[in-house]
């Protein structure tokens, strides 16, 4: 999908609609999805301050008068594939390159790394602009440091523009809007403008219980965890949910149920407090924990737990 530049002297803004995709990626805990919540306006992505937190493509969708942008958040590109799980998510991340309208490349200032440069060989095949955000630089204690840092990555491609921000404090995020719109091309849009994601509120359910998940476990996280819903039920302005937690070994079972279940209360309190905002009605939450073994290198037992999405 090819990107153009708006003449503004062709028609009037009202008469120009434009809409395209955008590639969000980077390597993984770089603060990609933390962006999209904040472009949006509200919590879409899961986020953790582990990384490959997330697994999946997401759409986020942003419709501000006649532009329309459709963020495609994706998982960390890493060198790990030793498992199916750790190929799925490269896949992912890959596969939302191709097609798009714009590349928004996610990097942390003063640093660079392998898994940074393994981003970048994928970033130099596409035909579409690239824009360098630099995230976190509210973390930076000596701000003369990070213009060497984004000269030094400008020599590595020729980025269209390289914008640095705090995607967590919302700083210049205006900006990085502006250079994104400017690229799109003219399209009517795709999706209706009240819309913000392609996925269900299931998948949403199932992916708000897994954060709570990261974040309760810290360290001790087995990263063999995933969520599955086996029930959504609506019921007036109540909706039951019923998640089964999947763990690969009998220990990780009992590191996610707690002393005398306390952890999973825990996750499933923040889990139904976030849900009941996001999907502003009452919710009834079950959750259960199941071991089952092998999960994350089979691509038979991914393909039935939803990580067939690319």
């Amino acid at each position: 999908m090819s990107s153009e530049l708006i003449d503004s002297s062709e028609a009037s803004p009202e008469m120009i609609q434009r809409c395209g995709y955008v590639a969000i990626v980077g390597r993984p805990n770089v603060g990609k999805s933390t962006l999209l919540n904040h472009i949006l306006g509200q919590k879409l992505s899961i986020t953790s301050r582990k990384p490959q937190t997330t697994r999946h493509q997401v759409l986020g969708i942003k419709t501000t008068d006649d532009v329309q942008v459709i963020y495609v958040d994706t998982p960390g590109l890493h060198k790990r594939n030793e498992k199916a799980l750790n190929r799925y998510m490269n896949r992912a991340a890959s596969s939302a390159i191709k097609d798009v309208d714009l590349v928004v490349f996610v990097v942390e200032p003063n640093k660079w790394t392998d898994e940074d440069e393994l981003v970048l060989t994928r970033v130099q095949n596409v035909s579409c602009p690239v824009v360098l955000a630099v995230n976190k630089v509210d973390t930076v204690d000596d701000k003369s440091t990070l213009l060497p840092f984004m000269q030094s990555v400008s020599e590595k491609y020729s980025f269209d523009e390289i914008v640095p921000l705090s995607a967590l404090n919302s700083h210049n995020l205006e900006t990085l809007e502006e250079q994104i719109h400017t690229r799109l091309p003219k399209s009517i849009h795709f999706f209706p403008e009240d819309q913000i994601t392609n996925r269900s509120e299931r998948f949403l359910a199932a992916e708000i219980v897994r954060e709570k998940i990261m974040r309760q476990l810290g360290d001790e996280l087995p990263y063999q965890v995933t969520v599955e819903i086996e029930e959504f039920r609506a019921e007036g302005r109540v909706t039951h949910i019923g998640a089964v937690i999947l763990v690969e070994r009998a220990g990780q079972k009992g590191i996610i149920i707690g002393q005398k279940g306390d952890r999973l209360r825990k996750i499933g309190t923040d889990a139904r407090l976030d849900m009941e905002r996001l999907f502003d009605c009452k919710i009834m939450l079950n959750l259960w924990v199941k071991v089952k073994g092998g999960w994350s290198d089979d691509e038979r037992a991914l393909r039935s737990l939803g990580y067939d999405d690319i």
